[in-house]
């Protein structure tokens, strides 16, 4: 298991960089057409009109966001992820994408500047304590943080496959309630996870609000 592990994180690590061009193919064979599915979840328990996308990758959902008139912005440490998320949004004729290279770590923005921060299936770093603290200082009052981290296709090969490489739902579920919950709470975060069930997949989801 950690072979495959380690080759993963090599294979996701080069996917959002060098390769970053085959992502959306990549995406939308590992979630049988579902991609963009399970990552439009997250829109209705968005709070307020000025949000963060953190890891925005090839700008699928800053494109949705504008298009219902929200205040979307986004932040990416790839530069090649940045340079497909702008053309996509500048082709969808949105003249100023809203994106900044960074890490989650150390938010270039100022403090409660935003309603709401979203995540849709990070990297590790999204559990870092760093990354939890910066999230807390640049929302409002109220305001939410939501991380959608996996999703598990009802598929019988996917589901096969997500087994082998240690992804199951039940070790996922795992995950999230003996650190990830454990962590937001430290951060000052009340959260709670919450499972989706759709006819393709099944999905886990964070809500995290900032406490006073």
């Amino acid at each position: 298991m950690r072979l495959i592990a380690r080759f993963l994180e090599f294979f996701f690590h080069h996917l959002y960089h060098g390769l970053a061009f085959t992502y959306d193919l990549v995406a939308w064979m590992v979630s049988f057409g579902h991609w963009i599915e399970w990552t439009k979840t997250v829109i209705p328990h968005i709070r307020g009109t000025r949000l963060l996308e953190l890891g925005h990758g090839p700008g699928h959902l800053q494109r949705i966001l504008r298009d219902l008139g929200l205040g979307a912005f986004g932040l990416d440490e790839s530069s090649q992820m940045s340079r497909l998320a702008r053309r996509r949004l500048l082709q969808s004729g949105y003249a100023h994408p809203n994106l900044t290279r960074g890490l989650g770590q150390a938010l270039p923005f100022a403090a409660e500047s935003f309603d709401s921060i979203v995540a849709t299936f990070p990297a590790p770093y999204i559990a870092e304590a760093q990354t939890l603290s910066e999230a807390r200082r640049v929302l409002r009052n109220g305001g939410r943080l939501i991380v959608l981290p996996a999703a598990w296709p009802k598929n019988r090969i996917l589901r096969w496959l997500y087994q082998v490489t240690g992804e199951s739902p039940a070790e996922g579920a795992d995950i999230l309630k003996e650190k990830v919950i454990a962590l937001l709470s430290r951060a000052g975060f009340e959260a709670h996870v919450e499972s989706l069930d759709l006819k393709s997949s099944e999905l886990l989801l964070i809500l995290a609000q900032k406490t006073a």
